[in-house]
């Protein structure tokens, strides 16, 4: 495979211009309408009342939904104690779903088996479209969960069963995903701030 030594500028100038224009939409969004700081405040109610934040999402949303949990359940900044929070994302239990129930089913069993009254299931996706994430937002519904939705373009069929949501105005995948990690860690600091205000 050849190897081109000529970088196009216009493609990373592009990149960069729609990272910006979506972190920007991002900042006036929290300006105008707090809506990081309401879903920050929904978490960290939840955590507090002894519930469980349960994450999922695919491809790259789920590493999305990995790295969420994983900077509540260990460590963002500061040292704290642990925070409830688990990715549906063990592979055994994602197979053995897969393969006796299909596909679509895969989070739904988890937030069946996890997932309890109180708790939160956060949905990351940059489409809304996908059957596994509606079913599990159905089942979360239907256990007593708040379903929160980090989604993008126009929502998608999931926007609906949402409580909340934050919707990015992105129309590629990648660059969904860049802001909404940007949420996922804006997300934990308003969290640690009310949980562990000595910490800040």
């Amino acid at each position: 495979m050849p190897v081109h030594d000529t970088i196009d500028p216009a493609a990373l100038e592009g990149h960069l211009t729609e990272t910006i224009r979506l972190l920007t939409w991002l900042r006036d969004l929290e300006r105008d309408t707090g809506a990081v700081g309401r879903l920050g405040r929904v978490l960290a109610d939840c955590l507090a009342s002894g519930g469980r934040v349960l994450t999922c999402g695919n491809g790259g949303s789920m590493c999305d939904a990995m790295h969420f949990a994983e900077e509540l359940s260990g460590r963002y900044r500061d040292d704290r104690r642990a925070l409830a929070a688990q990715a549906l994302s063990d592979p055994a239990h994602l197979t053995c779903v897969g393969n006796d129930y299909g596909f679509d089913r895969i989070f739904a069993r988890a937030v069946e088996a996890l997932g309890r009254p109180g708790d939160v299931l956060v949905t990351f996706t940059t489409s809304g479209k996908s059957r596994n994430l509606l079913a599990a937002a159905d089942a979360a519904r239907a256990g007593g969960l708040r379903v929160v939705g980090l989604l993008g373009r126009d929502g998608g069929p999931l926007d609906a069963l949402c409580d909340d949501r934050i919707v990015v105005p992105g129309s590629r995948a990648d660059h969904i995903q860049e802001t909404h990690i940007a949420i996922a860690h804006l997300l934990v600091e308003q969290i640690e701030a009310r949980l562990f205000p000595a910490t800040r």
